[in-house]
């Protein structure tokens, strides 16, 4: 079919032998093609030279078209071009040989030597050429991206050709011949290359697989990379290499690493109350995570809980914490150690507002200007830092430093906003732990001022006590311990625990110690002093708001140990037991019936006595001391037990065995407070001791006082004779007309000379001042002004009156 057939089937329909395709033919991707179809022309457009690509691209061979004019083979000449020279380019449509048009776009160019008319006509469909330039500007615009890396390698790795530019991942450009080795780490490089190969022997791409790699030159900080690969093939399908794309995530995993940071600051910082603590678990979350190092320095007042001053500079601050512990820091930068002052910067000047400051090493020595200060603060090999105060509610109260070494990166103003944030969170929870350092040591300082001094010593015993308060994040509470002189040379033996924390129950403590002290005074029986204390326990929660009415309530073991008979009294609202340690070494928890707590009522007390040798410790404690979160006081108190007989020594000092006590029990950070009283007994001795039973009868009042004269004489305590007996008169007077047999008569001679009448009444009496006409009354104002004092108590038998002279040079 020539082409004047070709135009008439176009205009009559199909031409003979045609495939009666109808539509824009190639043009609609009918007609295979590959490469562009070439043809040359002479000076008239004939046709005189015919490519097979210019076949398969009309379907005429070249007999067909070799000397006729090429504008035959276009269907739509417009008029203006037919008698024009042939222009250097356009866009046509040709007639293909099965009668359908073609869709073209071509360029022209003279060929062959100086002065030949000849013409190269390059023709292509013109979808092709326009995929083509789309394709092309894709592929500069991808080119062009910072953050994009097109690398095509041969069949064996070698880099055909990248887009690699300077700011490629070590800094340099990648010529055309290298190897992945010679731009990455060995190992890097042969991880890279195995995927490589795996796309090129499978054909199977690689989309998006994250690679972390480390350039042989420039930065140490390990670059991430996100590989996608695909295989290259010829028209026959043949492998020919491999093109990868390496997109630089160093933004998502910084605005990852970012977030994961202030998360952990977030879940880490602040978990204790402690301000030092606190500084290094922001320390440590810094480093090595954000800088190679990291130190917090805080105002010196902060340590103590209090404010830092308005003007916080170096000098007033001292080094808080500093990560990794084991790096080794400059002279200048030691924990607790001051911090020197620094010159004041316009740069300090913001940093005091609160804004964080990033130098260059240069800058750094440039502001601080003496190079021996540099030698005492810079570490070794440190190229960048960043500083950022620790302000929160209005304070500085120190500043956090971050220091960047060796072949790491310069810190960036990015970073410098996330230590903002970060310092804005950390200096909260520094803040909240300085707040309760400062309420804490209050607490604590109010706690030790209600409490009794720490020694005694008294006729019945010598006493320590020891406190531990609570830590850990922990308020203080209100245990407490007492020794309390009583009359006739006894002592009562106090431990208590007050139901909260906090200055609230530091002040139910101090006013339990109160009252106790003052029961104490009226000489009770410890059934009956716990009774009057758990009285008053009901009316304090009662006062107490009704939000606050359960958490009021306590527990107490009250005990009176008697050097003259050698027991002790004692009895327990709701307390543990306390821990009798004999002379011999052995040692047992005490077994007594405890009765209820202080805040509850309608349970009785009931008091237990148990004999005490000489030389012996009684030991009285708060559950602080017992009791933990991994055991009960079925576990605690056979411990504390064990280490009572241990370290109970009659060689060492109660103190100091209440010090090695605390330390073996106590845990590092006790929960709750721990309060311990030892006490070691003490007896008076036999020869130190008289009794005398009072008959019945008025006469025997001058016997007392004959009996009184004969002791005394073998005391040697003839200058108080005549006032013990005129004590001991009206004593004895008063027993033998109140009073109810039997009677007795003690006298007690230690430091002072105790007067004792014991009957079986119960009347109590009472002194008051008598008329000038009152025949009696006048007994007990006598007893009051001859004696240094003069008291009442009752037992289960009866009363007990007596009075005590000092006396003089008594050893």
């Amino acid at each position: 079919m020539d082409i004047e057939n070709v135009k008439n089937a176009c205009s009559t329909g199909a031409p003979q032998g045609s495939t009666g395709v109808s539509g824009s033919g190639p043009s609609g991707g009918l007609y295979a093609f590959d490469g562009p179809a070439a043809a040359v022309l002479d000076h008239r457009g004939a046709v005189v030279r015919w490519t097979g690509a210019a076949e398969d691209l009309t379907g005429f061979r070249a007999e067909e078209v070799c000397g006729r004019p090429v504008r035959e083979l276009v269907a739509d000449l417009p008029d203006d071009l037919r008698d024009a020279e042939m222009p250097a380019s356009g866009r046509v449509r040709l007639w293909h040989q099965c009668g359908d048009t073609i869709d073209v776009t071509f360029r022209t160019t003279k060929v062959g030597c100086s002065g030949s008319a000849e013409v190269l006509v390059l023709a292509a469909p013109t979808h092709h050429v326009a995929g083509h330039e789309h394709g092309a500007a894709l592929l500069r615009a991808l080119s062009a991206q910072n953050r994009i890396t097109i690398a095509v390698y041969d069949t064996d790795l070698t880099t055909v050709q990248t887009n690699a530019a300077p700011d490629s991942p070590d800094g340099r450009p990648v010529r055309p011949g290298a190897r992945l080795s010679d731009v990455l780490c060995a190992k890097d490089a042969e991880r890279i290359e195995a995927l490589l190969r795996q796309v090129l022997e499978t054909g199977a791409p690689v989309v998006r697989r994250n690679q972390h790699v480390s350039c042989r030159r420039g930065s140490a900080r390990p670059h991430a990379l996100s590989l996608s690969a695909f295989r290259l093939e010829d028209s026959r399908g043949r492998p020919t290499g491999v093109a990868a794309l390496y997109f630089d995530n160093a933004d998502q995993i910084r605005a990852r690493r970012h977030l994961d940071l202030a998360r952990e600051v977030a879940e880490r910082v602040g978990r204790s109350l402690d301000v030092v603590r606190t500084a290094q678990d922001l320390a440590d979350v810094l480093a090595p995570a954000f800088g190679d190092l990291a130190a917090v320095d805080l105002a010196h007042s902060v340590f103590d809980g209090e404010e830092p001053s308005k003007r916080l500079g170096g000098g007033d601050m001292g080094n808080a914490a500093l990560a990794p512990a084991t790096a080794v820091w400059p002279a200048g930068l030691k924990r607790g150690e001051s911090i020197p002052p620094l010159p004041d910067h316009p740069l300090l000047r913001s940093f005091r507002h609160g804004e964080p400051l990033v130098f260059g090493l240069d800058d750094f020595i440039a502001i601080v200007k003496d190079p021996r200060v540099v030698e005492h603060l810079v570490p070794k090999d440190a190229h960048s830092v960043l500083v950022a105060p620790l302000h929160a509610r209005g304070h500085t109260l120190g500043a956090i430093t971050a220091w960047r070494c060796g072949r790491s990166d310069p810190f960036t103003e990015d970073e410098a906003d996330l230590m903002k944030q970060i310092a804005s969170r950390g200096a909260l929870a520094i803040d909240n732990a300085r707040r309760y350092t400062r309420e804490h040591r209050a607490a604590v300082a109010l706690q030790q001022r209600l409490l009794p001094p720490a020694t005694t010593d008294t006729p019945a015993a010598e006493t320590a006590g020891v406190y531990l308060p609570a830590g850990g994040g922990a308020d203080i509470s209100g245990d407490w311990y007492d020794a309390i002189a009583l009359p006739s040379l006894r002592v009562a033996l106090v431990a208590g625990d007050v139901v909260g924390h906090g200055m609230h129950a530091s002040a139910t403590m101090g006013r339990l110690r109160a009252s106790i002290q003052t029961l104490a005074d009226l000489e009770l029986e410890p059934d009956e002093l716990l009774t009057r204390i758990a009285d008053l326990v009901q009316r304090l929660a009662a006062e107490a708001p009704s939000g606050d009415r359960d958490t009021v309530g306590g527990t107490c073991l009250y005990a009176v140990y008697d050097p003259v008979t050698r027991r002790c009294a004692m009895a327990s609202a709701g307390h543990p037991p306390p821990v009798l340690v004999r002379p011999d070494g052995t040692a047992e928890a005490v077994g007594i019936s405890p009765g209820p707590p202080l805040a509850l009522s309608g349970m009785p007390y009931e008091t237990t006595v148990i004999d005490v040798e000489p030389g012996s410790v009684l030991a009285l404690y708060t559950d602080g001391l017992v009791v933990r979160g991994d055991r009960d006081i079925g576990q605690g108190l056979p411990r504390l037990t064990e280490a009572l007989a241990a370290h109970c020594r009659p060689d060492r000092a109660l103190d100091e065995t209440g010090r090695a006590l605390l330390a073996d029990l106590a845990d590092q950070a006790p929960r709750d407070d721990a309060a311990l009283l030892l006490a070691r007994t003490r007896a008076v001795p036999a020869a130190d001791t008289a009794h005398w039973e009072i008959p019945a009868d008025p006469a025997a009042v001058s016997k007392a006082r004959e009996w009184i004269a004969r002791q005394l004489t073998m005391w040697g305590l003839d200058d108080l004779l005549f006032t013990t007996q005129l004590i001991v008169s009206e004593l004895v007077t008063n027993a033998i007309r109140y009073g109810r047999p039997p009677m007795e008569l003690r006298l007690i001679r230690h430091h002072v000379l105790v007067c004792e009448v014991t009957d079986s009444s119960s009347t109590q009496p009472r002194l008051r001042r008598a008329r000038i006409t009152d025949e009696g009354g006048r007994g007990l104002f006598l007893v009051s002004q001859l004696g240094g004092r003069w008291g009442c108590r009752h037992g289960q038998n009866g009363k007990t009156i007596w009075s005590e002279q000092v006396i003089q040079d008594s050893p």
